[in-house]
């Protein structure tokens, strides 16, 4: 059976949440073709939808890649999520001992995860938590669009280096629950908006800095007392290599 665009797409949102594919990667048509045995226009559809959602970019030369968000796009993000995932635990209601025992199944597999090396599946599942609560507070298109904010909240974990602990987000993940299963709405909602602020601010961004800073450094006056000497010529660097490892090599993750 012919692979649709939604699955290429779904297959593709999978890989960054799993950090298999990086932010800037490259993500070229034709092989993606050949690796899910389809025509190229159904990838482009596919990465059309992408790129509607945020998740990819193209350029009109260069072809797509995955984004890369800027510091303000991060920001952006987290403040998003918090506005849905707090909205949402504020407006729901008890929630049935079906959804429970579903929250509560992913959270054995996170647990399971953790003691495993597969880091991929780990970082999926981790994200994917807050996908299946939106789906279990009985809200698939929040939970649709979570699972494009948590994709997005992912690269830029890779992005900016984050140094959040995943056993703790399982931990957090855990104490949410309990709340939720106690009927401690304003409890699981002040969980879950701590549980963001730590993932936020685990990551390495940089204070802004001056864009002229490297111009106007080079181009200050020469205070050594000889402003005629003529500046010596710099040595022109060697042109670096090219990098053996193209980012379209991440599409082998997909598989």
């Amino acid at each position: 059976m012919a692979i649709s665009a939604s699955e290429i797409s779904a297959r593709i949102v999978e890989a960054v949440m799993a950090q298999k594919l990086a932010p800037g990667a490259r993500l070229g048509e034709q092989p993606l073709a050949m690796l899910f045995d389809c025509s190229r226009t159904i990838v482009r559809e596919a990465l059309t939808r992408l790129a509607a959602r945020g998740i990819v970019t193209v350029s009109a030369r260069r072809g797509w890649f995955v984004i890369e968000p800027s510091q303000d796009e991060a920001r952006e993000a987290f403040e998003a999520r918090r506005v849905i995932e707090l909205g949402l635990i504020r407006s729901t209601g008890r929630i049935d001992k079906s959804a429970l025992r579903q929250l509560k199944a992913h959270l054995q597999r996170e647990k399971a995860a953790l003691k495993e090396s597969d880091v991929g599946h780990r970082s999926f599942l981790l994200g994917d938590f807050h996908v299946c609560l939106a789906e279990c507070l009985g809200n698939t298109l929040l939970a649709d669009t979570l699972r494009d904010f948590t994709a997005r909240t992912t690269l830029i974990a890779m992005l900016y280096q984050s140094t959040h602990d995943a056993v703790q987000s399982c931990e957090d993940h855990v104490q949410i629950v309990a709340a939720l299963e106690g009927g401690d709405h304003a409890a699981a909602e002040a969980l879950m908006a701590e549980h963001i602020g730590t993932v936020q601010s685990a990551l390495r961004v940089q204070a802004p800095t001056d864009p002229l800073a490297q111009l106007r450094d080079a181009l200050a006056p020469l205070n050594n007392g000889t402003p005629n000497t003529p500046t010596p010529k710099r040595r022109r660097k060697a042109a670096p290599a090219d990098d053996a490892t193209d980012s379209s090599t991440y599409l082998g993750a997909l598989l």
